[in-house]
């Protein structure tokens, strides 16, 4: 288990990735309008009634303002993480990894329906679930996982010089903010934390987009049996 999370969290894989000051400062400020733009219609899809086709409208909208932002920002790379002595593309390890986290917030659920005030915060986000189509709201949170992740740990990460892993955590839990969920901003601080060392440690966006889906659509079928 340790050499596990070593090596998908926290042991570094060589790579080259840098680019001319003027790309980055292109990259920065793509970066740094996209974010507005997507916080903004983030806090507005979710503001929007669950299962109404503005509602889908909004979300796969939400979606394609982050991976243009990521795409017209500069190149995108997948990523490596070590095995034994080669570097493969990480697939398996970044998919049990979101497993694990869904099975800490199904065990924090447990503790945060006894608290009426979260739990009415929970509810909020599950009537999205309860009221729209389940297997739409598995596509458009599949979707929205990995326009994220092109964004946050793709373009976003690589704009920021300094402490990225910290600062697109930042960045991506004040967007999730702008929804009004505290519950939902909890969230974004721990799933930003891991796959933020996750694109850390293999240089890519592959890994993070994996656990993040997985993550997600585990969160989007098991937290209804929790607070049902």
């Amino acid at each position: 288990m340790r050499t596990f999370l070593q090596r998908s969290l926290w042991d570094v894989v060589p790579r080259d990735h840098r680019e001319s000051r003027e790309a980055l400062r292109r990259r920065q400020l793509v970066t740094a309008v996209t974010v507005v733009v997507g916080g903004t219609l983030l806090g507005l899809s979710l503001r929007l009634d669950p299962g109404s086709d503005w509602f889908y409208a909004a979300t796969f909208g939400l979606a394609a303002v982050w991976t243009l932002g990521a795409f017209l920002s500069g190149p995108l790379h997948l990523g490596r993480i070590a095995r034994r002595d080669i570097h493969v593309r990480p697939v398996v390890s970044p998919i049990l990894l979101g497993l694990a986290l869904a099975g800490v917030f199904v065990v924090g659920g447990l503790v945060v329906r006894q608290l009426p005030t979260l739990e009415r915060q929970v509810s909020s986000v599950l009537d999205f679930a309860d009221q729209g189509s389940v297997p739409i709201l598995v596509v458009v949170t599949a979707v929205n996982g990995i326009a994220e992740e092109l964004f946050f740990r793709g373009a976003a990460y690589a704009a920021i010089t300094r402490d990225p892993v910290l600062w697109t955590t930042v960045a991506y839990v004040v967007a999730t903010l702008a929804t009004g969920n505290v519950m939902l901003a909890f969230a974004a601080i721990l799933l930003g934390a891991v796959v933020g060392l996750e694109r850390r440690a293999s240089g890519g966006i592959l890994a993070p987009i994996l656990t993040h889906v997985t993550w997600s659509v585990t969160m989007l079928l098991a937290l209804p049996l929790v607070f049902g």
